[in-house]
């Protein structure tokens, strides 16, 4: 755990909201595993050179993500895909740009897996009957899938993707939603995430209690080193604070 001073004036949650990607498992890993598979999809089937693919991929992921911006939307790699092929000179051709997408979240999800400990920390605040949620950027039906492949589709209370939100964390929509479906005072929820702007300073904002996953490649929040929230890297650590918080209430 980091040394903020929240460690010592903590409390047990009524509520405990997670982030997806990256918080509950290692995203880099899978998305590497996922391009690789669109890749060599698409040079075969367009014949192309990478560095071709990889520029148009790259162009094309930009335009999208300017066009659509905070939304949901602005992560579809059906879109990505459809303008990679369309920057390629070749039109849109639309049963690969299908065939390219079903290939990525293929590869995906077969390479994601939990963080160590995950489901032994959840599995001990349903026990103790604390709220779960989970409020994840994207579209619903590729969050649902992945809660579901990861086995985690029964261990949250409630869900929020920024489709049914409209906006991306750290927007507050997404915040006001699952606050309002816990119904549970902001400062008595933890929020769990990786992101130093989207998870921890979004759970700042709405008043929550921030808990940043560290590991490689995240930088640790400003708003942790200021002492306004809790680093970890390890959710069995994590467990531990919980259960002593438990152990010592009143």
């Amino acid at each position: 755990m980091g040394n903020s001073p929240l460690v010592n004036n903590i409390k047990k949650p009524k509520a405990v909201v997670f982030d997806t990607d990256n918080t509950l498992y290692p995203y880099e890993a899978a998305h590497n595993a996922a391009m690789e598979a669109v890749r060599s999809k698409g040079i075969s089937s367009l014949n192309v050179t990478q560095q071709e693919f990889d520029e148009a991929f790259k162009k094309a992921r930009s335009d999208v993500k300017k066009k659509l911006q905070d939304t949901a939307s602005s992560h579809s790699r059906l879109l990505y895909f459809q303008r990679t092929i369309e920057y390629l000179g070749l039109g849109t051709k639309i049963l690969l740009t299908l065939d390219l997408e079903q290939a990525y979240w293929r590869a995906f999800l077969i390479n994601a897996r939990l963080f160590p400990g995950v489901k032994d920390f959840i599995y001990q605040l349903k026990s103790d009957k604390v709220i779960t949620a989970n409020v994840t950027d994207l579209t619903a039906q590729i969050q649902f899938r992945k809660m579901v492949y990861l086995g985690m589709d029964e261990h949250f209370d409630y869900v929020v993707t920024s489709e049914e939100a409209g906006k991306d964390k750290p927007h507050s929509a997404p915040f006001d939603i699952i606050l309002s479906k816990i119904g549970v005072a902001p400062s008595d929820i933890w929020m769990i995430g990786d992101n130093p702007i989207n998870d921890i300073e979004g759970a700042l904002a709405a008043g929550m209690v921030p808990f940043q996953k560290i590991h490689d490649g995240v930088k640790v929040s400003q708003i942790i080193k200021d002492g306004n929230g809790i680093a970890f890297e390890d959710f069995y650590k994590l467990l531990d604070v919980y259960k002593s918080l438990c152990s010592n209430k009143s």
